[in-house]
């Protein structure tokens, strides 16, 4: 399920929402890399409570697409690599964007609502959460007809709980706020009366 066997072209053609945020992501981590710029392209787009709280509204956004460093970057868009396109295929395009956005826009609100002014974070964690806890849903609905992908799903769950709590310099409420809000998400998406009617949806197109 989540062994990626496809090439290059072919995962750019079945999965392009999860391949643009990838080459997002990427794109804007070389350009913290230019010195000088790339240091004021990182402070004026991170999460800050306190410049959010001012009006800095756009903040809650950009903060998703920065990193503190390669092994941040590394890590989340292979996570997003490997786990994201069986979402954006279940879920759809749309359905995914709202999944991956939403839970990194709740992830910041999680962190303002109990952080101080002072408290800046960066990355897309709460997002990438959020597809965990959307597969849990899934997992939820599907528990007694796909038991395998359970064993799957929970352990990896866990897992990253406890790597929020164990990992120093985490934004935890992030990570809670994001896993939370997609699996609320999932639950009103993969509810099996939605998932019949989409695939009558698709059906309907394909003729």
């Amino acid at each position: 399920m989540f062994i990626r066997r496809e090439n290059f072209k072919q995962y750019i053609t079945l999965y392009p929402v999860v391949s643009s945020i990838i080459a997002i992501n990427l794109i804007v981590f070389v350009l913290t890399l230019i010195p000088g710029f790339g240091e004021e392209l990182l402070y004026a787009g991170m999460s800050v409570n306190g410049l959010i709280a001012a009006g800095e509204w756009w903040r809650i956004i950009t903060s998703m697409f920065l990193h503190a460093g390669f092994m941040h970057v590394l890590f989340n868009m292979f996570s997003l690599f490997l786990f994201g396109p069986e979402l954006e295929k279940i879920a759809g395009k749309m359905r995914f964007l709202t999944i991956y956005f939403l839970a990194g826009i709740f992830g910041v609100a999680a962190t303002y609502a109990t952080q101080d002014a002072y408290y800046a974070s960066v990355g897309a964690s709460g997002a990438l959460y959020g597809i965990f806890g959307a597969f849990g849903a899934l997992v939820y609905y599907t528990r007694h007809l796909f038991p395998q992908l359970r064993q799957i799903i929970l352990p990896l769950i866990v897992i990253s709980i406890i790597m929020t709590f164990l990992t120093p310099n985490i934004n935890i409420a992030a990570h809670l706020g994001g896993l939370v809000t997609g699996f609320i998400l999932g639950v009103v998406y993969f509810n099996p009366k939605n998932m019949g009617r989409w695939r009558k949806q698709s059906i309907k197109r394909v003729k």
